[in-house]
């Protein structure tokens, strides 16, 4: 039987809640190479946030306003849960590592959040899990 999406998931995530504001979020995302950070309401996946999405939030507010409001005091009072995107395609720990590459494919995105039936995030695979056991296999 071919691995399974637990075999290759990332677990140490750094996660958000829908109240934290995005004052340091860029700078963080840059400092550890974080594409996507998911969502959390206690243990459970509400949403996920992209490096596109803080991206696009910081030129939207220059474009905005740039005379009268600094883009740091706008980040700080932006929460997270108003820019993070709520419909998120999410996969299964026991799905084929197949099965979330073509999904990942087919719908152009980076990462796919791995949740438990009940909701509870487990995990992410993202792009680089892929690769990294693409590379693995043929070695």
């Amino acid at each position: 039987m071919g691995k399974t999406v637990a075999d290759i998931m990332t677990t140490e995530l750094i996660v958000l809640q829908e109240e934290d504001n995005l004052a340091a979020l860029e700078p963080e995302m840059e400092a550890f190479g974080l594409r996507h950070l998911p969502v959390l309401d206690g243990d459970k996946l509400v949403g996920l946030i992209s490096h596109r999405d803080v991206l696009r939030l910081a030129t939207s507010r220059l474009s905005a306003d740039p005379v009268h409001a600094s883009i740091d005091r706008q980040t700080a009072e932006t929460f997270v849960a108003a820019v993070m995107q709520t419909e998120v395609l999410t996969i299964g720990p026991d799905s084929p590592v197949s099965e979330a590459a073509r999904i990942m494919v087919d719908r152009k995105i980076g990462c796919l959040p791995v949740v438990a039936a009940d909701g509870k995030l487990l995990g992410i695979v993202t792009e680089h899990d892929l690769l990294r056991e693409i590379v693995r296999e043929a070695s």
